[in-house]
């Protein structure tokens, strides 16, 4: 049985299942062992946390209090319990300080998966549990600035696709789930299931998985196998949630029933799997592919929503609304002929952000970059979008990206 108790509480032989806040508020990369000595009920005592959770079944329990014989008084009747306050999410940080910040997740964010993927190639077991602490540092980025990490993890190479596609969705489900109103630990939980939901690529072949050309039927159907092969690797690891698993198995399921690798139609899809579809989809056609170069953000967002039968359009509809119509990285065409490329989003307001920008179609000439706000400015406003097949060859990432991180990327 788990209790929750202050960590003074803790005695040697108890098994702590869980803390109670943030895992960087203590100095322990895993929980759920038994205090076996004196140096570790220390540092958990020691550590700033004030709660923590232990279960009663595999270690010791509080002592009982002493027995009070004594005579008392009739108690008055017990007041309503308050109802606890929810931990405060952390301050918002604008774009720009969340991409230096969202930089550094990203790259960690790379190693662990790649360190999951060759431990799953070996044959080890997926160990969940330890995906969390990066599971947290997206989950408290999205909840800083939703677009920052989203948009940057969208810049793949063709090289990093697969371990950066993991990162990738991992944010956009804590994103879409804080458009749906899930919380804060229904948000990690949603992080993780994105993180872990293309593991059986893992145990694709490396020749099909990074062809870079159209796959013949025959290897078509060896990927279609990866969510099968990703959710009997999930059954066996530690853990991964439920939640980690339907989405997983299922996100290439389609609500018409078009989907691998079991067909399932609308009634049947969970509102898990239909949140991992559009996340996996999203990433996809946006990112730099062994096989094709990713579509404009604005042109994937219109292209989602004319596929019918593809995607739940509730869902869909609260995916928008978390990236924006015209998400980061957006080029677009304004009414007075200028071109911009999309900088920011404005929070409510998904068809008017903030632009950069750089070119006028009027002199047939490049204009010293400009900001606009579109939820503050009344007049200019987006027309339409702009295709980024007529910028081939100029590189925008500097538009919208810090200097040092466009630097980084040349």
């Amino acid at each position: 049985m788990l209790k929750k108790i202050p960590v003074t509480e803790l005695r040697l032989g108890m098994h702590l299942h869980a803390f109670e806040g943030s895992w960087m508020d203590h100095p322990f990369w895993r929980t759920r062992f038994v205090i076996e000595d004196a140096k570790t009920l220390a540092q958990v005592q020691d550590s700033g946390v004030r709660e923590c959770w232990i279960d009663t079944e595999l270690g010791l329990d509080v002592p009982a209090p002493a027995l009070d014989v004594r005579p008392r008084a009739p108690a008055p009747p017990p007041a309503p319990a308050p109802t606890p306050a929810p931990a405060p999410r952390p301050a918002s940080t604008s774009m720009a300080e969340e991409l230096q910040a969202a930089a550094s997740v990203c790259k960690r964010g790379r190693e662990a998966v790649v360190s999951m993927f060759s431990d799953a190639r070996l044959g080890r077991a997926i160990d969940g549990e330890a995906c969390m602490p990066l599971v947290e540092e997206v989950t408290e980025s999205v909840f800083r600035n939703p677009g920052a990490l989203v948009s940057l993890a969208r810049l793949k190479t063709h090289d990093d696709y697969t371990y950066m596609h993991s990162v990738a969705v991992c944010a956009l489900m804590v994103a879409l789930g804080r458009q749906l109103g899930a919380t804060d630990a229904e948000c990690r939980r949603l992080g993780l299931a994105g993180l872990l939901h293309d593991i059986g690529k893992a145990l694709m072949p490396s020749d099909v998985l990074n062809k870079p050309g159209k796959l013949t039927d025959q290897e078509f159907d060896v990927m279609r196998s990866h969510p099968e092969r990703g959710h009997d690797l999930l059954q066996e690891a530690r853990g991964a949630s439920e939640d980690a698993l339907e989405v997983c198995l299922h996100h290439h399921e389609r609500v018409d029933g078009t989907g691998y690798p079991h067909k399932l139609g609308s009634d049947a899809l969970s509102r898990l799997a239909r949140m991992g579809a559009v996340c996996d989809v999203y990433d996809a056609v946006t990112s730099n592919r062994p096989y094709k170069s990713g579509w404009d953000p604005a042109e994937s967002i219109a292209r989602m929503v004319s596929w019918k039968g593809h995607f739940d359009e509730t869902i869909l509809a609260a995916f928008v609304r978390s990236v924006g119509i015209y998400p980061t990285g957006s080029l677009v065409r304004m009414e007075s002929g200028r071109i911009g490329i999309v900088v920011e989003q404005n929070a409510g307001k998904p068809a008017a952000p903030v632009i950069n920008l750089f070119y006028s179609t009027k002199s047939s000439m490049p204009i010293p970059p400009q900001r606009l706000d579109l939820a503050q400015a009344a007049n200019d406003r987006i027309v339409g979008r702009e295709p980024a097949q007529n910028w081939a060859g100029r590189s925008l990432d500097e538009l919208w990206l810090p200097p040092e991180l466009a630097r980084a990327r040349r």
